[in-house]
């Protein structure tokens, strides 16, 4: 009965929040700069009555909501973070509405939204019902670098979560049990000695020279490393202009690996590649760590408890305008990857007749992820569940104009409710199902991290990259 009615607050209560999502599309922010998402989404929890602790872990658009008492804890992970380059009107042609500008092609607009969404419903719950609990929503900024939670992290907010839920806009309901790839962010930058470049080159020393030769090096070590290790790079300082010998010259690098401990060894290799750069060119170098996220370990129990959801979840459905619009999208699209997305939604039980699946499946990957993501740090320190709704047409991809244009429109705000939904009923149910998930949850987090505690992989001295 009491999950009915949780379902029914999100459906009377859906307007609210579809509000959210757009005004946050319409607005969209970049890393560490979101504070108009972060504002809207706490004018919203207050008025709910949740307690808001603002500037989590020193980042001013970082902030945590909590509404009910005692234990257990549950937390849900919302995000609020846009895109470099991917503004796009709700349009199945590439109409920018701001040119280069920012846009939600991941579908954060919509992650953070659900996330508050389904937080507020389940305080209704407590409140009505007087159950003991707590829920919290946690309000994360820039995980599109991967850090945003790695300092929330390391100032220790995740610690005493009981267990935490989260989802990710995608194009299919899908339970899936995967791994991501942990990473390192880092920047090397080098410093020289200029000189006229035509006139007293022996004169110069090149740091640009030693950005080249570093990267030589790295993609001589792609050879000589494990299996699923992925190293990236790119510069962003090449000098100024070619008649002076470059001074200073900097290079990006991210490094990714199966886990934390792959990739720590990667990054004390690279450095020496650096290193060696440098003395070949007689210049100096020294690196910063931007950001260092953990491979995000999936907790099948709580995947599952998501997934089960769905039966009173209610009906989900679009359109035949909706589909309509869905299929012009996806003339758009690659037909290669049209046709890979259907053949894997097909193994996971996904029936994909039209453009927009309605169905649920579940796939459990045996290789891993290949992507990495700043929610891997909470998953070494509590329980994380996540599951994906369908917001965008089959094929589509994140991080492009067509995510954006599906993740403004109705058939994203549809995903989004359910997402809702799914996860405060499962919420709903570790808090009333007398303990039974919870216990098994955590028995299977001790499991998968083996005894290992929690140690943040960005440096005490990294800072948040905050302007003003």
């Amino acid at each position: 009965m009491s999950k009915r009615k949780l379902a029914q607050w999100v459906e009377d209560h859906g307007l609210v929040f579809e509000e959210l999502a757009r005004q946050i599309w319409e607005r969209p922010e970049v890393a560490y700069e979101e504070r108009f998402a972060a504002e809207t989404q706490k004018s919203v929890l207050r008025a709910a009555g949740f307690r808001i602790t603002e500037a989590v872990g020193g980042i001013p658009t970082a902030f945590i909501a909590e509404a009910g008492k005692g234990k257990p804890v549950i937390g849900i992970i919302g995000e609020f973070d846009a895109l470099p380059g991917l503004s796009q009107q709700v349009s199945a042609v590439y109409l920018p509405a701001a040119a280069d500008g920012p846009g939600h092609g991941c579908g954060h607009n919509l992650l953070g939204a659900a996330g508050v969404e389904a937080a507020i419903a389940v305080g209704v719950r407590l409140a009505e019902e007087g159950l003991s609990g707590r829920i919290r929503y946690y309000g994360c900024p820039a995980e599109e670098v991967l850090s945003g939670k790695t300092f929330m992290a390391r100032e220790g907010v995740f610690g005493d979560l009981d267990a935490a839920l989260t989802w990710h806009p995608g194009t299919a309901n899908l339970a899936l049990v995967g791994k991501t790839s942990a990473l390192t962010s880092v920047e090397f930058r080098f410093a020289g000695k200029p000189s006229h470049a035509g006139a007293a080159p022996h004169l110069g020393r090149s740091a640009l020279d030693a950005v080249e030769l570093m990267n030589v090096g790295a993609n001589y070590l792609r050879e000589h490393v494990p299996e699923g290790s992925r190293i990236h790079y790119v510069i962003t300082n090449g000098g100024s202009v070619p008649n002076i010998v470059p001074e200073k010259a900097n290079v990006w690098y991210f490094l990714r690996g199966n886990d934390r401990a792959l990739v720590d060894d990667l990054q004390e290799r690279l450095i020496k590649v650096a290193k060696g750069a440098a003395m070949m060119t007689e210049t100096e170098v020294d690196w910063a760590v931007k950001a260092g996220a953990y491979d995000f370990l999936p907790n099948e129990t709580l995947i599952d408890l998501l997934f089960r959801q769905k039966d009173d979840a209610g009906i989900f459905a679009f359109s035949d305008e909706e589909s309509a619009w869905a299929a012009s999208l996806a003339e758009s699209l690659d037909r290669e990857a049209l046709r890979q997305a259907a053949d894997f939604y097909e193994r996971a039980g996904i029936s994909a007749s039209g453009p927009l699946p309605v169905g649920f499946g579940r796939w459990k990957s045996s290789s891993g992820l290949g992507g990495s993501t700043d929610l891997g740090d909470v998953s070494w320190i509590a329980p994380v569940g996540t599951i994906s709704t369908t917001c965008a047409p089959i094929g589509v991809q994140l991080h492009t104009w067509q995510a954006t244009a599906a993740f403004g429109s109705s058939i994203g705000l549809k995903g989004m409710h359910y997402a809702a939904k799914l996860m405060g009923l499962a919420v709903y149910e570790l808090l009333t199902d007398g303990g039974d998930t919870l216990s098994k949850a955590k028995a299977e987090f001790r499991t998968a991290t083996g005894g290992r505690i929690y140690k943040p992989a960005i440096p005490p001295e990294t800072r948040p990259p905050v302007r003003g």
